[in-house]
């Protein structure tokens, strides 16, 4: 796909991509665990499998066998009902994302969020980030019917923020992102910085680029709207 020379709007990701949320989720499948006489998740772990929500974390935590035999849902509202009483502690945007930002607002893109975390915890979480700010417009798992990979909540997206899907750019740290931005016709970018394993197949995802990092996405941005 040809490179848009001015992307009208950039759609992110949340957990692993906009924000590093691993420190608030793994302290909280941590404390169901240790609750339940468990070891608690190191961070490797944690940020490996952040991206699979509660029930990932609890199997990682717990082992998919023993879960099986236990009251998985108690265990999983437990989980969230101690994540959402500690949203931002530990959570941070990432390194270059605050910058990264003021200099999309500056140029004009607009922005906003395309998450399959459900709303009760996205909209509180954001309303705490003072280092970002408010954003054109938050997609939750609960905001449609369908969620990520199904191309709607980008669609959704792009329509509240006045812009066409192939002129957006989605950027993500799961297949199911760059699934859902590529069924909408969007222009795709893996968040290398995010929450996947070292041996991760990235290259099968078919996304348009791949960054390491919040400054590398930056300048390539800058400089093709430079270049334009």
């Amino acid at each position: 796909m040809t490179p848009n020379p001015r992307f009208a709007a950039v759609l992110f990701d949340l957990d692993g991509t906009l924000l590093d949320t691993a420190p608030d989720l793994g302290a909280a499948v941590n404390h169901v665990l240790q609750r339940e006489g468990m070891a608690p998740l190191g961070d490797e772990v944690i940020r490996r499998i952040a991206s699979d929500g509660a029930l990932g974390l609890l199997k990682a935590g717990f082992g998919e066998e023993q879960l099986a035999q236990m009251d998985t849902p108690a265990l999983r509202q437990a989980l969230l009902d101690y994540y959402a009483d500690h949203l931002y502690e530990g959570t941070r945007p990432y390194p270059g994302m605050p910058e990264f930002i003021a200099w999309l607002n500056a140029q004009g893109i607009r922005w906003g969020i395309v998450t399959n975390k459900p709303a009760f915890l996205t909209e509180p979480l954001m309303a705490q980030v003072v280092e970002l700010p408010q954003c054109g417009v938050i997609v939750s798992a609960d905001t449609l019917p369908v969620r990520k990979p199904h191309p709607d909540p980008m669609f959704y997206a792009c329509n509240q923020l006045g812009v066409a899907a192939h002129d957006c750019l989605y950027v993500g740290d799961h297949i199911r992102d760059i699934e859902a931005g590529r069924a909408a016709g969007m222009q795709t970018a893996i968040a290398g910085w995010g929450y996947m394993a070292p041996d991760e197949a990235t290259h099968e995802w078919q996304a348009n680029w791949h960054f390491a990092d919040v400054a590398a996405l930056h300048l390539w941005l800058a400089q093709i709207v430079v270049a334009h």
